[in-house]
């Protein structure tokens, strides 16, 4: 599609802020009116129409794209969220571990404890702690919390938790990196710990750390989003 506007502005709206293209408001993909809660938001998605050529490369719209699926997805249907990440905290990555007498027991302990006992003690949960890949079930209270944490998230914030879980399937870690100090490298590698731990043992596919490269860079993404979304 070629550039169609000249002027990327950006001003307050009904509902938070909104991207102007020469003083029109831009849309959803699904027709709504693309309103967002923080200026820093509105101006970084300014920032993708304002980078464009000549042509305009859907491609280079990630911030858009979740913003669009916040406003026409989650704003439409809040359970939506909630019934795509809980599942992420029943099976979290950091709960099921290798065998205590193997060496990567030791290090998920180092790595994913931490992360484990924080978020417990922040939101009042239990998580469970299995050797092996035998689901065990998530306690019910601990599950009605973090459903209770999700509640209170708005559409943008769970449009960044919804990508963050899926990407370390893990929403211990989702949650962790929308801490406004999160290290989004340290979560990538805790993430990532027992493919790391292959690639020490067997070694690299350039393959597969191109694929893992640019899962990082969508993790990076998400976690900008939900900054921006709750920046003021």
């Amino acid at each position: 599609m070629k550039r169609f506007y000249k002027e990327v502005t950006v001003a307050e709206a009904d509902n938070g802020w909104r991207v102007l293209l020469d003083g029109r408001g831009i849309k959803t993909a699904g027709g709504r009116a693309q309103e967002v809660p923080t200026q820093a938001l509105a101006q970084a998605l300014a920032a993708e129409w304002a980078a464009q050529g000549e042509k305009i490369d859907p491609q280079t719209f990630p911030l858009r794209d979740l913003a669009d699926f916040a406003v026409d997805a989650i704003g439409a249907d809040p359970a939506l969220a909630l019934r795509e990440i809980l599942p992420y905290a029943e099976t979290d990555t950091l709960s099921y571990r290798a065998d205590p007498e193997d060496a990567l027991y030791q290090r998920q302990l180092a790595v994913w404890e931490p992360l484990l006992t924080a978020a417990e003690a922040k939101h009042g949960v239990q998580f469970p702690r299995v050797s092996g890949i035998l689901h065990k079930p998530l306690p019910a209270e601990t599950l009605a919390h973090l459903q209770a944490v999700l509640a209170a998230e708005d559409a943008f914030t769970l449009a960044a938790l919804r990508m963050l879980a899926s990407l370390a399937a893990s929403l211990v870690i989702a949650l962790a990196a929308i801490e406004p100090d999160a290290d989004a490298e340290a979560l990538w590698k805790a993430a990532n710990l027992e493919e790391d731990w292959q690639v020490e043992l067997w070694g690299e596919d350039w393959e597969a750390a191109e694929r893992r490269a640019t899962r990082f860079t969508a993790f990076q993404l998400a976690m900008d989003f939900a900054r921006l979304s709750r920046a003021h």
